[in-house]
């Protein structure tokens, strides 16, 4: 697949390489790098796959197929939007693509909140600890960079996995949005999660990680 106006790096050691340039935080099973042009072809993908609209629903996908028309000018969209960070999630190990996407959205510094997002977008790499990984990296950019206090995240009631991976993160369920997502031809609730700061630098300690974006 290939997006119309962006160079698509053939698949290989140099492409590799590439997707280790830009790394925010590395865990011992995933790294955190950021968003770069020839990203736009696995954002096209992931737009269309019906799993990951079911399992996620995900706005920023939403945004880039309908709104943007998977036009490459959504990139520069993104890197000049100051209410959002965008990072790919990479494995540690020999994988051929990102297998997934991590994201804090709708950030306010002055109030030191935001909302969270991590997709895993590889059915493969899904109950290998990549996400509950990406989710405490990502967490812990918000609170070391952003100087975040409080992050939310929302979850589908049929997602078990995602409200799991919340909860060995340190999340808690604080409600329900009765019947506020669509999908499948019908209303599903929403559970709604959240996590102060001293709660995410409680996690940080049991796993004894402190400074995610130096080494450990």
């Amino acid at each position: 697949m290939k997006v119309e106006g962006v160079p698509v790096a053939p698949s290989g050691p140099s492409e590799r390489s590439v997707r280790q340039q830009g790394v925010v935080s590395r865990g011992t099973r995933v790294y955190l790098r950021t968003l770069a042009p020839e990203d736009l072809e696995y954002l096209s993908e992931w737009a269309e796959d019906p799993f990951i609209e079911r399992m996620v629903g995900s706005e920023f996908l939403s945004t880039y197929k309908h709104v943007f028309d998977k036009d490459v000018s959504f990139y520069e969209a993104v890197l000049t939007d100051t209410t959002q960070v965008v990072l790919m999630i990479e494995a540690n190990q020999t994988w051929t693509k990102p297998v997934g996407l991590a994201r804090l959205f709708n950030i306010h510094l002055l109030e030191g909140y935001c909302f969270f997002e991590v997709m895993l977008t590889d059915q493969k790499a899904i109950r290998r600890g990549f996400g509950v990984e990406a989710g405490k990296l990502i967490s812990y950019y918000g609170v070391d960079v952003l100087g975040l206090r409080r992050i939310e995240a929302k979850v589908y009631e049929y997602n078990a996995l995602s409200a799991n991976s919340l909860r060995r993160n340190g999340f808690q369920q604080e409600g329900v949005l009765r019947k506020a997502g669509y999908q499948d031809g019908r209303y599903w609730d929403v559970l709604v999660f959240g996590i102060l700061q001293d709660e995410i630098d409680t996690v940080r300690r049991r796993d004894k990680v402190y400074l995610p974006l130096e080494p450990a």
